[in-house]
């Protein structure tokens, strides 16, 4: 996939077929967006192009909303390109462009610089200042200026529409489920495994990774069933032998916990993760950690040996989920 990020005054794609949108997440309902996008690109030998912004408007025009991003944006990128989109086209949102009339945005964007062939947007889409801009304008306008116009229906779930936003509070609320059902994968965060308290191993005979994460939407603290793909070749004994990783990493089954480990005193947040049946060192490494269920909320136990129990029960409830569920992952 081709990535701009300077538009330039004019290009020349044959047929280009747009869609707009921020498409945090890349959830089912962006799919749908992009998987329509592809097809007609493919009946009119055309070219598939989305158009993105960065940042993301709401943290220019609301900062004070404190919106958090699903995915970083070498996710996003990456999660369209699977998708089949052949240019992804970023442009830098600030104010000055939060300034464009609707009318000015089909006009400079859509016709003069990218010549739009067809343009295809979700159900809801608005754009230009205010956000004024309907898709019924869009369609008047393309009617002017010679390109069509497609709107695609929402995704649901559970008779809801599935929508970035969404995802979010499911996900704050630590409904991992329902996130990977909007978003059809599971939910990850990303990041390195950094050196920590040194009490799993030693002290609760349940060693753990401490991830270091740059991922901004963490899900609510609690104890989670868990798949972790790690990125690379990893440290094993000289005794075993050490066939190269496959494309997307080694994936183990695990169970995680997010929170300040009130059992101790710290209080300090953390993200740990103990791998099923492992004994590498991955301290320094890269991994990634798919939410797929959760066990139970945060809890303060009275002493290690009521803390080891319910790690031990942990596990138990984790093999059993990961046993039974498999969902998709990011990797």
């Amino acid at each position: 996939m081709e990535i701009i990020e300077r538009l330039p005054s004019k290009l020349h794609y044959p047929n280009p077929v747009v869609t707009i949108g921020n498409f945090d997440g890349v959830h089912r309902g962006h799919q749908k967006v992009f998987r329509r996008v592809v097809e007609k690109a493919a009946e009119i030998n055309g070219t598939p192009i989305a158009v993105t912004f960065t940042p993301h408007p709401v943290r220019v025009l609301a900062p004070e909303r404190g919106l958090k991003m699903i995915t970083t944006p070498e996710e996003k990128r990456e999660l369209i390109a699977r998708l089949g989109i052949k240019v992804l086209i970023c442009i830098t949102f600030d104010k000055s462009f939060s300034h464009l009339t609707p009318d000015d945005f089909i006009r400079e964007l859509l016709v003069e610089k990218i010549g739009a062939h067809w343009v295809i947007v979700g159900h809801s889409y608005s754009f230009g200042k205010g956000k004024k801009g309907t898709t019924a304008m869009l369609r008047a306008r393309g009617k002017k200026y010679g390109f069509r116009v497609s709107v695609v229906r929402y995704a649901q779930l559970y008779g809801e529409k599935v929508s970035s936003s969404r995802v979010r509070s499911t996900l704050l609320r630590g409904r991992v489920c329902e996130a990977a059902c909007m978003l059809g994968r599971a939910y990850h965060i990303e990041g390195t495994v950094v050196k920590g308290a040194g009490r799993g191993g030693p002290l609760l005979h349940t060693p753990t990774a401490n991830l270091s994460t740059a991922h901004e939407l963490i899900p609510k603290e609690g104890v989670y069933a868990v798949r972790v793909s790690l990125k690379g070749r990893t440290h094993r004994s000289a005794s075993v032998s050490s066939p190269p990783p496959p494309p997307g990493g080694e994936v183990f089954d695990g169970v995680a916990s997010i929170g300040k480990n009130p059992t101790f005193p710290e209080g300090v947040m953390s993200y740990e993760v103990h791998l099923f049946d492992f004994n590498r060192d991955i301290v320094g490494k890269s991994l990634r950690v798919h939410f797929i269920d959760r066990i139970r909320d945060e809890k303060k136990f009275s002493g290690i040996p009521e803390l080891q129990e319910h790690i031990g029960r942990d596990i138990a409830a984790a093999r059993a989920i990961l046993d039974r569920k498999k969902v998709p992952l990011f990797r």
